[in-house]
């Protein structure tokens, strides 16, 4: 009996021991072992003693066998392992949205069986290799946002079940390879834009009968004729074949006809219906050095209906408008004096005598000292969650308290809509820019201190730095760094009472535009919830002395919303350094301001934002392109023409139309800088893709800082 025992403990034991990963599993390991950097622990539990990796997060298995890797926006760093290729049975790879670099492994494309390959948005470069061809289920390829580069392999054709073929916005060259729409006759979405496809677009296009939605073609260097084959393409195809070099006439047939001219804009040489470009006996669609060779025939693209909503915007305001203006103006004015003497009485007895429960931005003077002063009653308390007044430091540099603050010298930068901002200067000499926000808001302190801290936490060299915040039931206070150079609108335009004006070099443009791009694509794919802005707009980009830009005024609607502000409460609500005399005069000027701010930003929004709730990341990359716009041509959002006004997007629209000079339309202060003419049309380019008018066609901020990237390597 004790020897049974011992043969079945023995038995036990050698199961215990046969029993360990197996092939596919140390597959899959040697693909952790390639990656540097996972921040979420998605590969945390991929571990060598389990018996397989069908438990595995990311991995789908069908019959013990991985079938499926899918691991998107984890934030994964590192390379394609080889190894991938030798699981016989993997059908899908899903890795986009990480941080993927380097090739596309050989290797991996020995896995037959594939049936998806979605590698979107990583950093993956080099060619696409011919073994492509191989993977004969293949059914999607999506290797856009990348930057792989080189021409497409001819054995690609080979892939003639592929349905979904994405390689946008990556650097592939040479011309599409012949049988190109004889050999993928499934296709249904095809999107090659944004790369430096050229040659001729193949005469065998037409023959793709199953594409849908859009075929985008756009942003690339094709040449030649439009083949009429693409009109036996299905009429509901839109066929996008903006910003090439394609030439002649547009044919007239199938897919093709009724088709605006949205579809053909940036292509100088082409002529005929539906363009304004006649074809000439001659050389069709040629033009002269002159006049645009760079720009479409009719931008921006867009529906008739938001043209007449932005035309309409431009009209002006009626007398009626004007005159309730004034008279809200007026009425402002009166609640302003009202409000000060009320506050001077209770409060601002501080320059005698300031008792211990008052405090305030004191300001020097010749023998008196007069106090912006905000003062706080000891009957008021803040909601149960706050249990004193006090400042918040939200990082580890702050070395002021709040007493050294409110005692500071102040000077009103600047109003708006969302409160009033001082630059503060401390007694040891280091400057901040203190914001006010407004007033009540007293029980949702909890969801004020979630979200200020929040944007405390990013840290990005072109993003304002949100160093510390008071909160209290009157007075709320976001302290910033100082940035001591002025605004963007500022430095373009000058402001009332400059003595003197430097107009920006091309040199510091193009240095402010690529350190925007750099911060927006930092909170849009780098910050921890991958924010949007919302409201970019030159006045709130503010310029060190080295001009490098900050982009500023980050979720303050959202902060402003929390603490109880409003555009109408903060414009009368203004306290001045002057005396109470002065108070008026200067109220009356800035309350309009105020509201010309307000009626001015609304000309950087996108124009889905009229209709559309949730902000996206779209919004902002059309008000990059409105203001990039504004840089170039050295105009506000907002051009006179005539009696009429219009807006900058539709001025250049016109412009094109019109076939004016290119000196027409660059900023004058630009003329020294002749020499980098190529340079600046280059950003025109992408700026005009940026304000399309459809959000899915603009590119992604991180497409753009890397063309302009691309652009200051190649000018070097």
């Amino acid at each position: 009996m004790f020897s049974l025992v011992l043969v079945v403990l023995a038995l036990f034991n050698f199961h215990g021991l046969a029993t360990c990963l197996n092939n596919e599993g140390y597959a899959l390991l040697s693909f952790k072992q390639s990656i540097y950097a996972d921040p979420e622990g998605s590969l945390s539990n991929w571990n060598s003693s389990d018996d397989s990796p069908c438990s595995w997060n990311g991995v789908t298995c069908k019959e013990q066998r991985v079938v499926s890797v899918s691991i998107p926006k984890k934030k994964l760093y590192g390379f394609l392992p080889s190894a991938l290729g030798s699981l016989p049975d993997l059908r899908h790879v899903n890795l986009r949205n990480n941080k993927f670099f380097g090739g596309l492994p050989v290797e991996l494309l020995q896995a037959q069986g594939l049936q998806s390959l979605v590698l979107y948005g990583n950093s993956l470069s080099g060619p696409l290799p011919t073994e492509i061809g191989k993977l004969k289920y293949l059914q999607t390829l999506d290797l856009s946002d990348n930057v792989f580069n080189g021409s497409l392999p001819s054995s690609l054709v080979q892939c003639k079940r592929l349905r979904a073929l994405d390689l946008s916005q990556n650097n592939f060259t040479g011309s599409l390879p012949d049988g190109f729409g004889s050999g993928l006759l499934s296709l249904e979405k095809l999107d090659l834009s944004f790369n430096k496809f050229n040659g001729t677009i193949p005469s065998d296009f037409g023959n793709l009968s199953s594409l849908q939605g859009t075929v985008d073609l756009s942003h690339n260097l094709f040449t030649g004729l439009i083949p009429a084959s693409l009109g036996n393409l299905p009429e509901k195809v839109y066929i996008d074949l903006t910003y090439n070099n394609l030439s002649g006439p547009i044919p007239q047939n199938g897919a093709l006809m009724n088709r605006g001219p949205t579809a053909f804009i940036g292509n100088p040489g082409l002529c005929g219906p539906p363009l304004k470009n006649p074809c000439s006996s001659g050389t069709p669609g040629a033009s002269s050095p002159s006049s645009f060779p760079f720009l479409p025939n009719n931008y921006p693209p867009g529906n008739s209906d938001e043209n007449e909503g932005k035309n309409e915007r431009g009209r002006g305001l009626s007398k009626g408008s004007v005159i309730a203006i004034i008279v809200s103006d007026i009425i402002g004015i009166c609640l302003v004096g009202l409000l000060f003497s009320y506050c001077y009485t209770r409060v601002c007895s501080c320059s005698k005598d300031k008792d211990d429960n008052g405090y305030g931005f004191e300001k020097g003077g010749k023998g008196k000292k007069d106090c912006l002063c905000f003062r706080k009653d000891e009957s008021e308390t803040l909601s149960e969650n706050v249990e004193q007044y006090d400042l918040v430091p939200l990082d580890t540099q702050v070395a002021f308290d709040l007493d050294e603050l409110l005692k500071a010298s102040a000077f009103v930068l600047g109003k708006s809509g969302i409160g009033i901002v001082y630059k503060v200067v401390l007694e040891d000499g280091l400057t901040l820019a203190v914001r006010r926000l407004g007033e009540g808001g007293s029980q949702r302190f909890k969801e004020f201190q979630t979200e200020v801290e929040a944007i405390g936490k990013l840290r990005h060299p072109n993003i304002a730095t949100l160093r510390a915040y008071y909160w209290s039931v009157d007075e709320k206070l976001l302290i910033y760094d100082y940035i001591p150079n002025g605004s963007l609108a500022t430095a373009l335009h000058g402001k009332a009472g400059m003595v003197s004006f430097t107009p920006l070099l091309w040199s510091d443009r193009l240095k402010i535009i690529k350190g925007i791009a750099r911060g927006l694509v930092y909170l849009h794919e780098f910050s921890p919830k991958k924010y949007v802005h919302g409201d970019l707009k030159p006045s709130n980009i503010l310029l060190d002395q080295n001009m490098e830009p900050h982009i500023s005024d980050f979720g303050l609607g959202r902060l402003a919303n929390i603490a109880g502000g409003s555009p109408t409460m903060q414009s009368n609500r203004m306290p001045s350094d002057k005396p109470q005399e002065r108070l008026q005069k200067s109220a009356s000027s800035e309350a309009t301001a105020v509201y010309s701010s307000m009626n001015l930003g609304s000309y950087y929004q996108a124009p889905e934002a009229m209709k559309v709730v949730k902000p996206s990341q779209k919004w902002d990359v059309y008000s990059y392109g409105v203001i990039l716009l504004e840089m170039i041509t050295g105009r506000s959002p907002v051009v006179y023409v005539g009696t009429s006004e219009m807006d900058l997007v539709n001025w250049i629209q016109l412009c094109i139309e019109e076939k004016r000079p290119l000196s027409d339309v660059l900023d004058p202060y630009l003329a020294p800088d002749a020499d980098k003419e190529e340079e600046i049309i280059a950003v025109l380019k992408i700026t005009m893709a940026c304000v399309h008018s459809s959000p899915e066609r603009r590119p992604t901020m991180r497409h753009v800082f890397d063309a302009l990237e691309r652009l200051v390597l190649s000018t070097d």
